[in-house]
């Protein structure tokens, strides 16, 4: 399943390893949209504001500044596994899953300490604060196998792997989806009971990676005994992966000022800006699955010495990335209502949804060069420049337009015009 690739047409290279890691893409979408369109359906709107709204931003924070760390220890394995050097991708391996637990710890304590401040920060409406909070102190306490799938999938991915990956995103989503219909259908556990089905599905994903890597036969095999961390290869980890994963937080921050403003415009506009935000999340998926292949392939191409190829690459993967943004941008511009359809059928909701999709849908491809030229950059380990360009230019001006734009037009498409504005210039 491993590809060296560092020999070979990189388009063929890339759209191979790519194209499992889009399918998965997909499949991590229908796994987020079980618990949303299931809870929407046959909970609520206020169980739907509950589940994608203030609760999705918050987790997306914690877990996509560890997913950035992460990407650290995808960078080196890759560098190291294109080099050659055997003894340090298995000492890069040990230390990626040790951190990866530690992690998990610290992340369950701090959200069922702080989870219910943080949503009362955002302005969360009273009306669905109880089951918000529920869903968090659910989620937090299952984090670990979250974070531990996670890091063994970039393992995977570094030695050229993005077919098993996909597989065990195929096995987890519909685990959620069967558990989902158990519990919030069938026992009648509410947005609780969709909680316990997203966590009881990452625990399988979670096996089954760590599962492959105890089974593997190469330098990236993982032993229990061996989990320690070794301090230069964790340093390393960190100053590769902490700007991706302060990048990632500052867009998250970012996000949760543009929640809290959305928050004060009614429940209604909750609702359809958390559907609209798992309608959208695919085409982002897709597009930071063709963001990870760059990485590996610069990874494995700069660890060997090949600089024709890495920048080679980088004009090939977006080529791909722009066909895709142009032929998935005009599918949900045009079949964007029957989507919203899936969530609910409350007129108000979907017409504030079809709003935001049709103004946002067509700036997409505005995004392609952020992600493409970020993912080559971490794919050579250089990541502060690229850091601060996307925090200043699409973190920091869209919390000044937030902040000094909405309040003299508080108007949903005022908030999100604050996207393509920070997307082109940056």
């Amino acid at each position: 399943m491993t590809k060296d690739m560092t020999q070979g047409s990189p388009l063929r290279l890339i759209l191979a390893f790519a194209v499992p890691l889009m399918l998965g893409s997909l499949f991590q979408q229908f796994y987020n949209l079980a618990d949303t369109i299931i809870v929407g359906r046959f909970v609520g709107v206020e169980a739907l504001a509950a589940v994608g709204g203030s609760t999705s931003m918050l987790t997306n924070l914690l877990v996509g500044f560890f997913v950035g760390l992460s990407s650290g220890a995808t960078v080196i394995i890759a560098q190291f596994y294109g080099a050659g050097r055997g003894q340090r991708v298995s000492e890069a391996v040990h230390t990626a899953i040790a951190f990866s637990l530690l992690c998990g710890i610290l992340m369950t304590v701090g959200g069922l300490l702080f989870s219910d401040t943080a949503l009362r920060l955002m302005g969360t409406p009273e009306d669905i604060m109880d089951n918000a909070s529920g869903y968090l102190h659910i989620y937090f306490v299952g984090i670990t196998a979250n974070l531990l799938y996670n890091m063994g999938a970039g393992i995977l991915r570094a030695i050229g792997d993005s077919k098993r990956p996909f597989y065990f995103l195929v096995i987890s989503c519909f685990t959620n989806i069967a558990l989902d219909l158990l519990f919030v259908v069938g026992l009648r556990m509410g947005v609780r009971g969709a909680a316990v089905a997203t966590i009881l599905s990452q625990v399988v994903s979670a096996c089954l990676v760590l599962g492959t890597l105890m089974r593997a036969d190469g330098s990236y095999r993982f032993e229990i005994r061996k989990t320690r961390i070794t301090p230069v290869i964790l340093v390393r980890i960190i100053r590769i992966g902490f700007p991706a994963g302060l990048q990632s937080v500052m867009y998250s921050f970012s996000n949760l000022v543009i929640q809290s403003s959305v928050n004060a415009l009614g429940t209604d506009t909750v609702a359809a800006w958390a559907a609209y935000g798992k309608i959208d999340s695919t085409y982002w998926m897709i597009i930071n699955a063709l963001g990870i292949s760059i990485t590996t392939f610069v990874g494995q191409n700069y660890g060997a010495g090949r600089l024709d190829r890495v920048k080679r690459s980088v004009y090939v993967c977006l080529g791909i990335s722009c066909i895709i943004t142009v032929g998935l941008s005009t599918i949900l511009y045009l079949t964007g209502g029957y989507i919203y359809l899936l969530f609910t059928t409350d007129a108000a909701v979907i017409a504030i949804g079809m709003k935001i999709l049709h103004f946002l849908v067509p700036a997409f491809v505005t995004y392609l060069c952020i992600e493409i030229y970020s993912g080559a950059l971490r794919g050579v380990g250089d990541c502060w420049i690229p850091m601060i360009m996307t925090a200043l230019g699409v973190c920091v001006l869209r919390v000044v337009w937030i902040l000094i734009a909405v309040p003299i037009r508080p108007d949903i498409l005022t908030v999100v015009f604050s996207y393509p504005l920070t997307w082109t210039i940056t």
